[in-house]
């Protein structure tokens, strides 16, 4: 019995002494001096919601770019709502008023009018003819003055980015740059990049001057240009980098275009030959046989058939042309 009352009281002297420092509050108090010496330099380490709340530098950069991006688009649906025959007009590079041309448009409707009325025709018909051509044939010829300029501006713009690269590889300030740019480069490109010049010069920034050059010249590459410089001018970065890979990116969409036009060329041949046979088989049959197609032209079921295959040769017309057409 002595025996294992000295046991026990040896192990409880021993479980004692180990548990003793839990107990009495001491181990918490040597970890405590242990943290504070050991761990003064130590940040703080943050909690799930600190760390939750807290935005990462990527994501601050990435909304900035998001919000950037949709107040470019913004911007452009808003021009595309105010293309009115002024903004027309200066896409076309006409310097001259809407009135000059509302009256021009006049006299070109009553010249057709006056010749159809002299060729033999009804006057409603010559009144038709000369409303259409009142209405028609400017606007037709205003398009197509704005489409040839843009198609000029953009084989010289990939070409006047690259100048810009190099001065400010170079040294040289933006403005410089595109002072180079108006000074060097044949129109469109020279005078456009010139209004952006003149425009410094009365306060105006750069990346307001190259919205109002994409209000005159309504292309994707000159909203990229926007798009960088806007971005360029709240986020920094290296901008001569940036206008590199653009120029490479306008120079690739120039390629992929003239791939496209190669490939539609024999879908466009094809409408054309199929939509001017009629007329080259009608004026055939006039010349050799004048008296052959007068029903068509003296009898009202004649004028009937006639009417009705104008209008489905117009539909023809404007399908194939819907085909082959690519919108890029």
């Amino acid at each position: 019995m002595g025996f294992l009352a000295l046991v026990a009281l040896a192990v409880g002297g021993l479980l004692l002494a180990v548990l003793f420092p839990y107990f009495s509050g001491a181990k918490q108090t040597e970890k405590r001096v242990k943290s504070i010496t050991t761990d003064a330099k130590a940040p703080a380490r943050q909690g799930l919601r600190a760390r939750l709340m807290t935005e990462d530098p990527k994501d601050t950069r990435r909304k900035q770019l998001q919000e950037s991006l949709q107040q470019l688009e913004m911007r452009e649906r808003q021009r595309r709502q105010k293309r009115t025959l002024r903004v027309m007009l200066s896409q076309a590079g006409i310097e001259s008023s809407p009135r000059v041309f509302y009256v021009l448009s006049l006299i070109v409707g009553a010249l057709i009018g006056f010749g159809t009325l002299v060729a033999g025709v009804p006057w409603y018909v010559a009144l038709v003819a000369g409303i259409a051509g009142a209405l028609g044939l400017p606007r037709w010829v205003l398009k197509f003055l704005v489409k040839r300029r843009q198609q000029i501006f953009l084989n010289d713009f990939a070409d006047a980015i690259d100048i810009m690269v190099r001065g400010l590889k170079s040294g040289l300030p933006i403005n410089d740059a595109m002072k180079v740019i108006a000074g060097e480069t044949a129109p469109p490109v020279g005078p456009e990049f010139l209004e952006i010049v003149e425009g410094q010069r009365v306060g105006i920034a750069i990346d307001q001057g190259i919205e109002r050059m994409y209000e005159r010249m309504p292309l994707a590459e000159v909203n990229f240009l926007g798009i960088v410089m806007n971005i360029q001018s709240k986020t920094g970065g290296n901008l001569a980098e940036a206008l590199n890979n653009l120029s490479k990116v306008l120079r690739d969409r120039k390629k992929m275009k003239g791939k496209i036009k190669a490939m539609s060329q024999e879908a466009k041949a094809s409408a054309a030959i199929i939509g001017s046979l009629p007329f080259f088989i009608m004026g055939a049959l006039t010349v050799l046989n004048p008296a052959y197609l007068n029903p068509l032209w003296e009898t009202t079921l004649g004028n009937v058939l006639v009417i009705g295959s104008g209008f489905w040769m117009l539909m023809g017309v404007l399908i194939m042309r819907k085909m082959i057409n690519f919108d890029f």
